[in-house]
């Protein structure tokens, strides 16, 4: 009980000096503006993976991410790295998303793990495809391992795309389904970096759709995404 209490309210993470002028260094970087056109400002398009779907049980086993850079994908922008488990996860866990349990054992430790995330994101907004699980599993992983509470701007594209696309709203719910529709290839499903690579893909056609309705920035997006989850009902 303890220990899920810790990972969730974190506060008693033990970091070395290095670690801790790392984690200071990231919180002193400036909040980014939300009103920045996307031509003239960079987006951090994310997906985890974990040892399940449970939010309270599972940890982070991995984390993949794109940038994307003045209104492109930004390949070269990207960033990849599996948390150091002290097991590995189930063996249908690891048929799910290929990640060995020697890699699991062997990844790199939690908290510099983690730092290297924050510093690969600095302050940018994050994209993602069905925030809350995303955003749970890393919010947790920060707690635990460096004791802070993250708090970001995130734009879920589960709610963007049926805002842009009313038609498909009732059709189209997982990422799969909207991907397929736009004719997005995915040749690694459930690897964090390339299904963050299609969520990028899928951003950049939610970024023309919108770039038609005059929205050019991500303050524009949120609001959609927003009046999204009031009519679907989720607050």
């Amino acid at each position: 009980m303890f220990a899920r209490l810790a990972r969730w309210f974190g506060g008693c993470a033990e970091l070395t000096a290095q670690q801790r002028q790392r984690l200071e260094a990231w919180q002193a970087l400036p909040r980014a503006a939300r009103d920045v056109p996307f031509r003239n400002r960079r987006c951090v398009v994310v997906d985890v993976e974990t040892s399940g779907l449970n939010l309270m049980e599972d940890h982070l086993i991995s984390i993949g991410a794109v940038a994307v850079v003045n209104g492109q994908i930004a390949i070269g922008d990207s960033f990849a790295v599996v948390l150091q488990q002290a097991t590995a996860s189930h063996k249908d866990n690891i048929l799910l998303h290929g990640i060995g349990g020697a890699a699991q054992t062997e990844g790199v430790p939690a908290a510099d793990a983690l730092l290297d995330f924050l510093d690969y994101l600095g302050k940018d907004p994050l994209v993602a495809f069905h925030v809350t699980f995303d955003q749970t599993m890393i919010q947790r992983a920060l707690r635990q391992y460096l004791g802070m509470t993250f708090r970001h701007p995130w734009l879920d594209m589960a709610y963007l795309m049926p805002a842009l696309n009313p038609a498909l709203a009732g059709r189209y719910r997982s990422l799969d389904d909207w991907i397929d529709h736009f004719t997005i290839r995915n040749d690694a499903r459930h690897n964090a970096l390339a299904d963050a690579l299609v969520t990028a893909q899928l951003f950049m056609t939610a970024l023309a759709q919108a770039d038609k309705k005059n929205i050019t920035d991500f303050a524009g997006l949120l609001d959609l995404e927003k009046a999204q989850r009031w009519i679907s009902g989720v607050n």
